[in-house]
């Protein structure tokens, strides 16, 4: 016979009588009345086809089987208690495992220095990110958090908008300089246009037009599903590329990209941080407010080579 999840309770109530000696006295700390506890131990006594205790006016002992089993509820109740103080104030200590989810590219150029400057602020966390241009579902991946580039689809989830950005078309000068640059988007039929594969072309390429907005019919003789391999692309001259301005901050700072068609296209998109539930343990809701510092002004140039702040240095003992 196996105990039920029912017996639990009454388990932990017969190591609470043997620990104090009493009925009464468990009764009392159970909040129950000392008649209903002598009744669970005699039906467990019932169950279990075995006499625990040996009951006398003045004082309670342990059988040879009420010993055995006393000991294995003592150990059920050490183990209760260890589970509880392992999380017990984990809602205010900044420590512990944080699983995060990212788009690859958003995650090395951006991600990876707030996480690192998040480490040196807080040495009891530790992140483990996750880097996947594929929408993984926050919930059944067990993440605490994860960004979010665009629209957002799932609306169970919690999400505080980190940024605004933009998606751009774009092209190297040596690609403009062999194919002419698109002053109109229906130019585009002309052109090499390079394809992210994780989203459908008409929403890819689209464009605003007087009478709202339209899509374009492209081609391209490269697909990805990633937007780093377009980035390296559209640098070595292959084609034109759509992606958010964030990626190539940088690029266009130096002039090895420019932008094309930019005012046919005012496609704003946020950057969000997504958790599952607003109770948020400590690690969790220290990790959102310091990401949301971090991108609050969202210069990505200025973001891109952003050096984590070093930890400060230890506190010299007194002389």
């Amino acid at each position: 016979m196996r105990a039920a999840l029912d017996d639990l309770p009454t388990l932990a109530l017969f190591a609470q009588v043997v620990r104090l000696r009493s009925f009464t006295a468990a009764a009392r700390e159970a909040g129950l009345a000392k008649s209903a506890v002598s009744k669970r131990i005699s039906r467990l006594e019932d169950r279990l086809g075995v006499r625990l205790l040996h009951r006398t006016t003045r004082r309670l002992a342990l059988t040879a089987d009420g010993l055995r089993f006393y000991q294995h509820c003592a150990a059920l109740v050490a183990a209760a208690d260890a589970a509880h103080d392992a999380v017990a104030g984990a809602a205010d200590v900044v420590a512990g495992v944080l699983r995060v989810n990212a788009p690859v590219t958003f995650g090395q150029l951006y991600l990876a220095r707030a996480l690192t400057a998040f480490l040196l602020a807080h040495p009891g966390v530790e992140v483990h990110l996750t880097a996947d241009d594929r929408l993984v579902d926050v919930v059944e991946g067990g993440y605490d958090l994860a960004i979010r580039i665009g629209r957002l689809r799932d609306t169970s989830l919690v999400a505080r908008r980190l940024a605004v950005d933009r998606l751009v078309v774009c092209a190297a000068p040596s690609y403009l300089a062999r194919a002419g640059t698109p002053v109109h988007p229906e130019e585009l039929v002309h052109h090499n246009c390079l394809r992210y594969g994780l989203i459908a072309a008409d929403d890819e390429w689209r464009f605003r037009g007087p009478d709202g907005p339209y899509a374009v019919p492209t081609r391209g003789s490269l697909v990805a599903s990633n937007g780093t391999i377009l980035r390296e692309a559209a640098l070595a001259g292959l084609g034109l590329a759509v992606v958010p301005r964030h990626m190539i901050a940088g690029d266009l700072a130096d002039g090895r990209l420019v932008l094309v068609l930019d005012g046919h296209r005012r496609a704003e998109i946020g950057i969000h941080a997504l958790y599952p539930d607003r109770r948020l343990p400590a690690r969790s809701r220290a990790l959102l407010d310091f990401v949301t510092a971090w991108f609050a002004d969202a210069d990505w140039l200025a973001l891109a080579t952003r050096a984590p702040l070093p930890p400060p240095p230890p506190a010299r003992p007194p002389r």
